[in-house]
């Protein structure tokens, strides 16, 4: 550390004298030691939901993410079960691990790679392949002789290691070695399926049956079936795969380091902990006393290598062991100074500046800044007696002009990161890219400044608008705003673009602006449409600029068969010459007047028919428009045209024009201004809305001038010659492949590779690579081929070509032998210009042989031998050499090329087995059978990845001065390869496009500056240390600090001027280190939040800061998290809690072809034999969805029912293999008839609630994925007692959900619970929201239900991250009751009642959830206004709220009934999240969330109001209506603030009874001894004294 380092590392005399002096005056005011040491601490731990995982395992999964190769070097490595036999404890293991990796990687690869295996990044990818190998285990057959050794009775050797090959499962080498030798062979079918996460055998035979090893590196049983398979897999008969796998029980079988880490259970770390100071105006404390405490490990001591306020103990201890007691109460002394949370006005004025001050003075400046932010409330007082240094501030407000004030921002080597969606995996995960980058590009030779530019440049950004540029002879246009009369009248000031107008108006400037041309078949019914919508557009005096090019569908039809050279003339060539004749001699208005009548003589009316235009029509339509001012007679200059065949060349022209463009494969479409749009008139107003910000942006920049050619500049600028949407699609669309691992390998095919150039540029650096893969036995392959040859006859510059052919191993010898000629003559001649003539030649030959099957192959090998020789004669090759070459032909050489060569394409670059592809610079663009795809397409996918991809690269390599390489290798081909390996590298990378110019930041006197020169890595960021957003940071920043040491520039953007104070919390970030893993045995512990020496008056409430992904819950807390006073805890000196990383996210976004996101879509998700385990709907908000999953491979499918009747979708494969959960985009289509049907409907899904039967949705996944291991037969027995005590009950189930958070919420909620059931013969289930639910209530609960008879639920949903998120614990509790209703239940339940935790229920529940609805989704009551007293309290009777609700009454939100099939039927969670949207970003809006939300939203969402009896309280009701009330709720009272406690005891009656039974039963269930006489006591009419410190009065949960 650069503290343990600086000024203050080493402790001087001096410093020692001032701890003796200060201790001397502590004891001498009469503080003693002891008391000191009475501060209290709190221990923080999160545990994965899955069992342990061997660290062994992991480390090898971490190392195959930078090379495969790796991975099986580390199993080399280790596979001996003596490895490590040195090390007897779990530290020693993980340092001989990272000392072995240390000779494979980089030293920065390998730092980072230790951090790594401390954070466990890699145990959800073992609890994926432990679901694999169940499945495994548990489907397949076995050899009879086995059957004793599958896992039930207890464990065996065998059981370890099994291989699995689809149709059996083998245990030992000699069932292997029998299968492969017998049944292996040949054998297609059953194999089993492989992933892209597998480890697949490297140079592995892609044809040989699948074989996959489930074990783990390290066992008795791993060594032998290892290495046989191996062995089988370098001699081509099995395609070898491992899983690694330690199954339960097979840790004794392992080496000494094998199994570390698989028996503990996996501590998670890369989280935060707030400890945040509550306001306890209003107190939430439970008056029952926690009895008993839960035996935990010890506590994790403080770290004494912390500076605090400038000493570092461990140091002043080394010196003065002696001393420790009083050093340590000096410690504490300091550490627990006056906690602050408020200061006066005048004190914050400079907070933030001083706060800035403190931290650039510091010695290490990024430990002082984690050490403020995150004991701020400890430290404030200090901060704000600074003296302050001008230059510092005055710096920060400069910058301010600049950055907002309080603005958090942080990039990585220029690209700017999502603070708020940051978390430290996804952090590492980009960090480990650019790191691998760098060591990549530093080992192709790549000076450190050359790779510092790359890693940093910006690549060009991909625009959405693609241009295609149209420009030329064959555009005819009807109108030119700038020069016809018609337009005379209009204004010519373009500044007035810039004017706002209403919305929809147009402006109607006279300058061609937009320019509308329409590509079309005019023989079409939608070139028809098309026409008479161009003339009503024109006749309406659109300001656009209309213009066509026509093309003949029959003319490009044959052009795609044989160039058009034998063409017949067709009606659409003839429209287009009678067109042309008629705008040349007569005008154009009459020409497209004459395309419009072509359509009328046809159908008389105004229907487009898809009827065939004949020639006669088009001769009628053609003397009617002529007939009132021809020439001569109209019918002679018909047969004039004919017979001189006028025009034809012209008009065959337009349509090689279009197919040239690639614009035929969409029939009709529109141009504006190049942006390929459809051809319908409400496509053209929407092109016109989207194209005008876009001119109006070049208008305001002055690049759009009074004389500027609109559609020059914009095509000039950026655009295409040729249309190909699957190339230059989105590039979520795109697949890339990096080149780097295949080109670094021995033998590599990227050596061998000869490549083809255009004529005279032998020489010449090529930016741009394509490889053509291609299947020679395919017609496709022969056609792309051909292709290749002719796109390079054409003479592209910037590109070379290398043919990568290959064929089936049974195709025929005339395949073989032709790839033999290619790669021979490209071998040899492919320096000459004519060696691309005799492959053309070729290549035309063997197109239009191909697939012609001789029945004598000997004649058909001859008739290529005679080709080849004559095509060598005629472009002066030696025809000598080709003699010799067919000669010494051998199909068994040519063979083992193709499977060196398929090794590359299928197991390196994953292409399937008989596909054509073509991979530019690392993109693979993959060409369909029967696709057609022509040297127009390589020109726009060279373009394409030169502009957007490969310039930027090109440029810099070439400016590169290399020093350490041998000038003799500098070549073009060197220039070629290292532009193509970077590109295709950087292909990959993923990474945001946003950026930000911190270089405009002054940073002399506010800014941290880490310059390290030689770094791969430089973070930028502009920090408020006083924010949420820095205590998350600053962390992160000082772990990459520590581990990877990049460059840093910490730019400090405190808030100049604060009103509050801006942090009231303690926070910790867990992070992991090597001291997690034990020294003295082989367990590992793992890393915990601890927070040393708490205030102990102040109550703090307890949070969890997880990555997005993370549902976490607390299993371990005996006190409440919610209110902790550290002064309660007596002797016990730690609380201590411990949370459960639940389940992982599963998130995504449903869209529909051109339509609004499928709302109401439902997905289930599970596995082959159990496919319904989790389902979810789509919302209409982006067509947002979640499911919870643990690690696995699941499959995703449209729910049985409508959706699946409506919509297809092929099960998805969903792999969840890391701590970021998944992110997935799916796009559905409606089945064909089906499309104008609703997927939402009131009979919505009834059989699909028939077949799911009510079963829980949360927890069944993780039930299920928890019993892999072993299964609780306990949990039968309970649910058959409590299936005995709800057969009692009679009727249609009940369905109550309700919320809580703290210990005394807990307790109301246990109290409504019996209320409910006491008051209702009928079945009831209870949803609980689990967020917030403690440890000790998810325990009592199960018995709970079991002893009274009914069911219940834990249901969640994680808060997306596109919402607007709420800070406080307390709203978001309100949020859960209304935002989620539509997904958080499973979609079988169609309706629930939310009752408030602390509501008293008086009558039968069944009353109200069978009431009538009328059709509305939810219904409440409105609240009571018969309390007078309360008046002045209503504000929803006045002003804002009176105007908005318009008569409608103001509901109250503790007891609502939810219709949830009308609910999801009328998308009304969809309504109420985009109102909430909308108004929860001002902080003075919805300041009852849960009821202001459906009060204000009830226009659009209505609500039936509920009998007022259905809903009492005191405060709002009065007690005369109190008799009536079938339930009565605890609202607060805010005129007399009554403690609820208090106030349960004397409203209702009952509520003592029903305490003291909740409380008796909880006591007996956790073994406590229930002493509750007190505290059910009747309350006298004056408070005791202690009530006042156990009263509270919380916000209601309203």
């Amino acid at each position: 550390m650069a503290a343990a380092r600086g000024s203050r590392s080493g402790v001087s005399r001096a410093a020692l004298a001032l701890v003796a002096a200060v201790l001397v005056g502590c004891l001498a005011g009469g503080v003693s030691a002891a008391e000191i040491r009475r501060q209290k601490n709190v221990q923080v731990a999160l545990r994965a939901k899955w069992a342990g995982t061997p660290l062994l395992l992991e480390a090898n999964e971490l190392l195959s993410k930078e090379r495969k190769d790796y991975f099986w070097d580390f199993v080399g490595h280790w596979k001996e079960l003596d490895k490590g036999s040195e090390c007897l404890t779990a530290k020693c293991c993980v340092q001989k691990i990272v000392e072995d990796v240390r000779s494979l990687l980089s030293e920065a690869l390998a730092s980072f790679f230790e951090f790594s295996l401390t954070l466990r990044s890699a145990s959800p990818r073992l609890v994926l392949y432990r679901q694999l190998a169940e499945e495994s285990l548990s489907s397949l057959p076995v050899k009879d002789d086995a059957l004793e050794q599958i896992p039930g009775n207890g464990p065996v050797e065998e059981t370890c290691c099994w291989v699995d090959t689809g149709s059996t499962l083998l245990f030992n080498s000699a069932d292997l070695h029998k299968w492969l030798e017998g049944s292996g062979k040949g054998d297609s079918t059953g194999q089993p399926e492989l992933f892209d996460f597998d480890h697949v055998y490297p140079r592995s035979n892609i044809t040989a049956p699948v074989a996959i090893f489930y074990g783990a590196v390290g066992t008795k049983c791993f060594k032998e079936l290892h290495v046989h398979l191996a062995e089988a897999s370098k001699q081509g008969k099995v395609r070898y795969a491992l899983r690694p796998v330690l199954p339960s029980g097979c840790q004794a079988s392992s080496s000494f380091c094998g199994s570390i880490g698989a028996a503990d259970a996996v501590t998670l770390s890369g989280y935060g902990v707030e400890l945040a100071l509550k306001n306890m105006e209003y107190k939430a404390m439970d008056d029952t006393a926690i009895k008993k405490g839960v035996a935990l490990e010890d506590p994790k001591t403080e770290d004494l290598s912390q500076e605090v306020r400038g000493f570092i103990f461990s140091k002043i201890l080394e010196r003065k062991p002696e001393l420790n007691a009083e050093i340590m109460a000096f410690r504490d002394s300091l550490l627990s100074s006056t906690v602050s949370d408020t200061l006066e006005v005048w004190e914050l004025k400079d907070l933030g500046h001083q706060t800035a001050q403190r931290i650039l003075h510091a010695s290490d400046p990024l430990q002082s800044m984690q050490e403020i932010n995150q004991n701020f409330p400890s430290i404030v007082s200090s901060l704000s007696r600074m003296k302050l240094d001008d230059s510092i501030k005055d710096e920060i407000i400069a910058n301010q002009r600049m950055v907002p004030p309080g603005k958090s921002l942080m990039a990585l080597n220029g690209a700017l990161i999502n603070i708020e969606d940051l978390d430290l995996y996804l952090l590492m995960d980009m960090v480990r890219e650019e790191l691998s980058l760098a060591d990549q590009f530093i080992r192709l030779k790549l000076p450190q400044n050359a790779v510092h530019k790359i890693l940093s440049a910006a690549p060009p950004a991909e625009s959405n608008s693609f241009r295609v540029d149209f420009r030329g002879s064959h555009v005819h246009y009807l109108n030119n705003l700038e020069e016809d009369a018609l337009y005379k009248r209009w204004r010519s000031n373009l500044q007035e673009l810039l004017m706002p107008v209403y919305p929809g108006q147009m402006r109607y400037i006279r300058k061609n602006l937009f320019h509308a041309v329409y590509v079309f078949d005019p023989a079409s019914a939608c070139g028809a449409e098309t026409i008479d919508m161009i003339l009503s557009m024109h006749q309406d005096n659109v300001p656009v600029r209309f213009g066509i090019i026509m093309y003949s569908s029959r003319l490009i039809d044959v052009i795609e068969e044989n160039d058009g050279s034998k063409s017949e003339e067709d009606t659409s060539t003839l429209i287009m010459r009678l067109f042309l004749y008629i705008k040349e001699t007569y005008s154009t208005q009459l020409a497209f007047q004459f395309l419009s009548n072509v359509h009328g003589s046809r159908s008389g009316g105004d229907d487009y028919s898809e009827e065939p235009v004949e020639a006669h029509h088009v001769e009628e339509a053609f003397v009617d428009s002529l007939l009132s001012g021809a020439k001569s007679h109209p019918q002679d200059e018909l047969l004039k045209l004919q017979k001189e065949n006028l025009y034809k060349q012209e008009a065959e022209e337009n349509s090689r024009f279009v197919h040239k463009l690639g614009l035929y494969k969409l029939q009709c479409c529109l141009l504006m201004n190049g942006l390929v749009h459809e051809s319908n008139e409400d496509a053209t107003m929407n092109a016109m809305n989207d194209e005008l910000p876009r001119i109006q942006e070049q208008v305001y920049y002055g690049h759009i001038q009074s004389h500027t050619d609109v559609l020059e500049n914009f095509l000039s600028e950026s655009s295409f010659k040729r249309y190909n949407p699957s190339i230059t699609g989105k590039n979520r669309e795109k697949r890339f492949v990096s080149l780097f691992a295949s080109y670094h390998q021995e033998d590599s095919v990227l050596h061998d590779i000869n490549y083809l150039h255009s004529h005279g540029t032998t020489d010449d650096v090529k930016p741009v690579t394509h490889l053509f893969a291609v299947d020679l036995s395919s017609k496709t392959g022969t056609k792309l081929l051909h292709q290749a040859i002719r796109y390079l006859m054409d003479g592209p510059n910037r590109a070379r070509v290398g043919l990568l052919l290959y064929a089936r191993r049974d195709s025929v010898s005339t395949i073989l032998l032709m790839k033999d000629i290619i790669d021979r003559t490209i071998s040899s001649f492919s320096n000459t210009e004519k060696a691309l003539n005799f492959l053309h030649g070729l290549c035309k030959f063997y197109e239009g042989q191909h697939m012609v099957v001789s029945s004598a192959v000997g004649d058909s090998i001859s008739t290529i031998m005679d080709k080849v020789y004559s095509l060598a004669a005629e472009t002066a090759l030696p025809v000598d050499d080709y003699r010799a070459w067919l000669t010494s032909f051998s199909a068994d050489t040519v063979l083992k090329g193709i499977d060196k060569l398929s090794d590359f394409l299928f197991g390196q670059l994953g292409l399937e087995f008989g596909s054509n592809a073509v991979i530019t610079n690392g993109r693979i663009f993959v060409v369909g059978e029967g696709d057609s795809f022509l040297t127009d397409d390589l020109g726009l996918l060279e373009s394409m990845e030169y502009e957007l991809r490969t310039k930027y690269i090109h440029e810099i390599i070439e400016e590169v001065e290399w020093t350490g390489v041998n000038p003799d290798y500098l070549t073009s081909k060197f220039y070629s390869d290292i532009t193509m390996l970077v590109s295709s590298s950087m292909s990959v990378r993923e990474r945001p496009s946003e950026r930000a110019h911190f270089e405009i930041l002054n940073a002399e006197h506010s800014a941290i500056k880490l310059n390290i020169m030689n770094s791969s890595i430089h973070i930028d960021a502009v920090i408020d240390p006083l924010s949420p957003a820095g205590q998350k940071i600053s962390p992160l920043l000082r772990i990459l600090w520590r581990w990877i040491r990049p460059s840093m520039r910490i730019v400090l953007n405190p808030i100049s001027s604060l009103a509050d104070l801006p942090l009231k919390n303690y926070y910790r970030f867990v992070l992991p280190s090597m001291d997690d893993f034990s020294s003295t045995d082989y367990s590992v512990h793992g890393p915990k939040a601890f927070f040393s020496n708490m205030p102990l008056s102040k109550t703090l409430t307890m949070n969890i800061d997880v990555p997005e992904p993370w549902l976490v819950e607390p299993v371990v807390a005996i006190h409440d998290l919610d209110n902790i006073l550290l002064e309660n805890l007596g002797d016990v000196r730690t609380l201590q809690a411990v949370f459960e990383l639940e389940a992982l996210l599963l998130t995504g976004h449903c869209m529909e072809k051109d339509r609004e996101p499928p709302r109401g879509l439902q997905f289930i998700l599970g596995t082959k034999q159990r496919p319904h385990l989790v389902d979810t709907l789509v919302m209409a908000n982006l067509g947002y969805w979640q499911m919870k999953v643990s690690p696995g491979v699941w499959h995703l499918q449209l729910a049985p029912g409508r959706s699946a009747d409506l919509y297809e979708l092929p099960s998805k494969l969903v792999a969840i293999d890391s701590s970021r959960g998944k992110l997935i985009h799916i796009e559905v289509q409606k089945k064909k008839g089906k499309e104008h049907e609703d997927l939402l409907n009131a009979a919505d899904d009834n059989h699909f609630q028939e077949k799911t039967d009510n079963k829980g949705w949360n927890t069944n996944l993780l039930k299920w994925a928890s019993s892999f291991i072993s299964g609780d037969a306990s949990l039968k027995k309970k649910a058959e007692k409590n299936t005995a005590l709800k057969d009692a009950r009679q009727g249609e189930t009940i369905n109550i959900f309700s919320v809580a958070s703290g210990h005394l919420y807990e307790r109301f909620l246990k109290i409504m619970v019996l209320s409910v059931l006491k008051n209702t013969q009928r079945p009831v289930k209870f949803w609980f929201i689990k967020n917030y639910l403690s440890p000790q209530f998810k325990d009592v609960i199960p018995h709970m239900a079991q002893e009274y008879g009914f069911e219940y639920e834990l249901i969640t949903y994680k808060w997306p991250t596109w919402l607007h998120k709420q800070k406080e614990k307390q709203r978001i509790i309100w949020a859960y009751k209304i935002l989620f209703l539509d997904v958080i239940f499973p979609l079988s339940l169609r309706k629930v009642i939310f009752v408030d935790a602390d509501q008293i229920v008086r009558t039968d529940m069944g009353e109200l959830y069978d009431m009538d609805l009328k059709g509305r989704p939810l219904a409440y009551t409105p609240f009571c206004d018969n309390n007078k007293e309360m008046d002045g309290y209503r504000f929803w009777k006045q002003g804002f709220w009176k105007d908005h609700l318009r008569g409608r009454p103001y509901h109250i939100s503790a007891l609502y009934v939810v219709d949830l099939a009308k609910f999801r039927q009328t998308a009304a969670g969809d309504n109420l999240r985009v109102v909430y949207e909308t108004l929860s970003k001002d902080p003075n809006s919805l300041s009852n969330l849960d009821q202001d939300l459906p009060n204000y939203a009830q226009h659009s969402v209505p609500i039936f109001s509920l009998p007022q009896e259905w809903l009492w309280c005191e405060s709002w009701c009065g007690n005369a209506t109190k008799a009536r009330a079938k339930t009565i709720d605890l609202c607060n009272n805010p005129m007399t603030k009554e403690p609820k406690l208090q106030g349960a005891k004397r409203i209702v009656p009952e509520w003592v009874d029903f305490d003291s039974e909740a409380r008796q039963f909880t006591a007996r269930i956790l073994g406590e001894n229930a002493e509750i006489a007190e505290s059910t006591s009747p309350p006298s009419d004056a408070p005791k004294p202690d009530d006042k410190d156990l009263s509270q009065d919380v916000k209601d949960e309203l």
